[in-house]
């Protein structure tokens, strides 16, 4: 099956439908241009009968005067005998006199008589052709009232003057036509192909992509819908390239997360096991310490591990559209309390001093608990990991001014985040430092888990000095969900 070219429909329907325009636009100036010439003509005639008529009606007032005679000699020395011809026709429907001299002696339709005898004081046309192809135009008048030998006058003129000129107007306008048609052809191809030139390239572009390669960029020629077009591709471009770096490192990185704690828990399982082996066997006593700080190790490690894949689960389900909420009514202050208790101990082991400034009643959120407590957990847990020792980390929770939401703010002074990153620290896989333990999608999780609870959760950071995370989730009365 061939392909069909864009170019080729564009050009053929669009063309199709000017020309159509344009033909029904001429053919419509033609007709107009015609009536008007015809009806100047038909008025220029009236106008000359009438004038015929008046003088034939003053000589009939006059009861001295020879009407035939006049009529006569009127058509005679009628002026304009070289334009028309002037004609008498009497009771029989002949054609008895004429301004030329001459009786035609061809068969003439004459309906404008006819149509002009059916009634007193009305004109009769009509338009036909001569025995020798001219075409002619002639108007009839009824003196029938003032005449007893001549029924009506006619005057006759020939149509070959109009006809050329409406014939040059025709062919004037039809090459206007053709030019127009041929300057929107030529600008409909050259707009089509400044399209369709893009448009392969996106397509040659995108291939690649397809293909893993996010280096390929499109050329933006202009500024309009198709450079817009262009500038998104690249920027998709950029931002797969970043992706994939990113799930690269975080491929990486996660790697290297779960390798450390297996290694420790392997590492000390086999330590455990030559003890027990050396102990059962009376090669050594039993040490009880060692035992304890070898299970103390693997407990910890194993709920490093169990975190960190809770957190791949997580992201797993915000992804899928399978992530929900419980929610329920919920006190803020026992959570962010439960996720402070859990990181005191390991903030001193760290040699990190943790301020936490409770207040005595915040407003009620409505909620699920266990996801609040866990984007406090990652909150706490990254001002913790990023602090230095002897570090300082400040724990603040309190109502907004006007008692709709409740904040909670987290500060560290450790080593911050570097203001070219900090566009990007909420995004999947990201990580600023990859000095630091962490997947890399902790932070993307909260930032989910608060906007499904209509929250915010803001970042203020400063390269060296620190780091201020504010979480802020509307208060019950003011909760989308609170009459859920």
């Amino acid at each position: 099956m061939a392909k069909k070219s864009i170019k080729r429909r564009w050009i053929t329907n669009n063309l199709g439908v000017i020309a159509l325009i344009l033909l029904v636009i001429v053919l419509t100036v033609i007709y107009a241009v015609q009536n008007y010439f015809y009806n100047s003509a038909r008025q220029y005639l009236v106008s000359k009968i009438n004038a015929v008529n008046g003088v034939l009606t003053r000589y009939a007032a006059d009861s001295g005067t020879n009407l035939s005679a006049e009529i006569r000699s009127t058509l005679e020395s009628f002026s304009d005998k070289d334009k028309m011809e002037l004609m008498a026709i009497d009771y029989d429907g002949r054609i008895v006199l004429t301004s030329s001299g001459f009786t035609p002696d061809f068969s003439m339709d004459m309906s404008d008589y006819d149509d002009a005898m059916k009634a007193e004081n009305t004109y009769g046309f009509s338009t036909g052709k001569t025995d020798n192809g001219e075409r002619i135009m002639a108007v009839s008048y009824s003196i029938a009232d003032i005449s007893e030998e001549y029924s009506a006058i006619r005057v006759v003129t020939s149509l070959e003057t109009i006809d050329n000129t409406i014939a040059g107007f025709v062919v004037f306008v039809t090459l206007i036509a053709l030019a127009v048609l041929l300057l929107l052809g030529l600008s409909n191809l050259y707009f089509v192909v400044s399209i369709l030139r893009p448009i392969r390239e996106i397509n040659a572009n995108t291939e690649k992509f397809a293909q893993g390669d996010f280096s390929a960029r499109i050329n933006q020629e202009s500024d309009d819908e198709i450079g817009e077009l262009c500038a998104g591709i690249n920027h998709m471009a950029d931002e797969l390239s970043t992706a994939e770096t990113m799930k690269n490192e975080f491929i990486s990185s996660v790697s290297h997360e779960l390798r450390t704690p297996l290694t420790a828990i392997k590492g000390w399982a086999d330590t455990l096991s030559d003890l027990a082996a050396d102990s059962s066997s009376g090669k050594a006593e039993p040490d009880p310490e060692m035992m304890q700080k070898g299970l103390h190790i693997i407990t910890g490690e194993t709920e490093r591990l169990s975190e960190m894949v809770e957190e791949l689960l997580d992201f797993s389900r915000i992804q899928s559209g399978h992530f929900t909420l419980q929610m329920d009514t919920m006190d803020v202050l026992a959570e962010l309390g439960d996720a402070v208790l859990i990181y005191m101990e390991r903030a001193k082991k760290d040699k990190i001093r943790v301020i936490y400034e409770e207040p005595e009643m915040l407003p009620f959120v409505y909620g699920d608990k266990n996801r609040i407590r866990q984007v406090f957990i990652n909150v706490i847990d990254n001002a913790i990991k990023y602090s230095d020792p002897d570090g300082l980390v400040e724990i603040t929770a309190e109502s907004a001014e006007d008692g709709n939401a409740v904040r909670v703010i987290v500060r560290d002074h450790g080593c911050g985040i570097k203001k070219s990153d900090l566009s990007k620290v909420k995004t999947k896989f990201y990580k600023p430092n990859h000095t630091r333990r962490g997947s890399g999608i902790g932070l993307a999780v909260a930032d989910e888990i608060v906007s499904m609870h209509h929250g915010t959760l803001e970042i203020d950071s400063e390269e060296g000095i620190g780091t201020t995370v504010t979480v802020t989730l509307p208060a019950k009365s003011s909760s989308r969900d609170s009459t859920a």
